[in-house]
């Protein structure tokens, strides 16, 4: 088990944030892995996250079985996979620097495009609803998979094409529970072929998981009563700024 007390001050913070998340406060639990990121790296720190996110999802999954839609779900997840593959292939072939810039720029990308959401939503509001093109879909099915391979950051690209399909909200919500379900199974055999489900990282998890547990069901009581605007934009300068800092250390280490 991983004893390092820095490392427990980044991780139970960042375990929050993914259980507020999964609980309700979709969007803000990208920030863990860069967060843990800090104290062990970024593909160690998104092995310790796996687990907690496959017993999260299981919440999810229950709570909107009865309401998802299957042609997304067939549209996106095979190129998910592909997408998987090319992030373990880019945690394989390359340096851990060039993770950590990758892992940084997914962050700076991913909170800039959350702070800017709120007037994308209005623009959108005017817009009808446009034809399907199955192609966006593919390619939001793999960038959604590559993102969250490496940096458990996927809802951008999924919600990119899903979002102007106009679908009722829990059939959006159930859509999005399952996809990302089935992603992090899919994902469990890239971290296994990286070596990196050791003994430790896992006393790790079984130490962090009724962390995630307890935050996700404070998520799911506490998201109606939160004011969420600052809190999200609180989140997002944090991302950036902790991206923007991991980008800096993998740009130097591949210099």
């Amino acid at each position: 088990m991983l004893t390092d007390p820095f490392f427990y001050a980044v991780a139970i913070p960042a375990v929050i944030l993914v259980g507020l998340a999964k609980g309700g406060f979709a969007g803000i639990g990208v920030v863990a892995t860069p967060l843990m990121a800090l104290a062990v790296g970024p593909v160690k720190a998104a092995a310790i996250l796996l687990p907690l996110l496959i017993v999260q999802d299981v919440v999810g999954v229950w709570a909107y079985r009865r309401t998802w839609d299957k042609g997304l779900l067939i549209l996106m997840t095979p190129p998910a996979a592909f997408g998987i593959f090319l992030g373990w292939a880019l945690a394989a072939l390359v340096s851990s620097a060039a993770v950590e810039l990758a892992v940084g720029l997914v962050s700076i990308l991913f909170a800039a495009q959350r702070l800017w959401a709120e007037r994308a939503v209005k623009a959108a509001a005017a817009i009808e609803t446009g034809p399907a093109r199955p192609w966006l879909g593919v390619l939001c099915g793999m960038a959604s998979g590559f993102t969250s391979q490496i940096a458990h950051a996927g809802g951008p690209p999924f919600q990119i094409y899903v979002l102007p399909r106009r679908l009722p909200r829990d059939v959006f919500v159930g859509t999005s529970a399952i996809f990302f379900a089935v992603v992090n199974w899919m994902k469990l055999p890239a971290y296994i072929a990286l070596g990196q489900f050791t003994h430790e990282v896992l006393a790790t998890v079984a130490v962090l998981l009724p962390v995630a547990i307890a935050s996700t069901w404070a998520g799911v009581l506490l998201v109606r009563k939160v004011p969420a605007e600052g809190f999200y934009k609180v989140i997002y300068v944090l991302l950036i700024l902790v991206g923007t800092k991991l980008a800096w250390d993998g740009f130097f280490g591949l210099a």
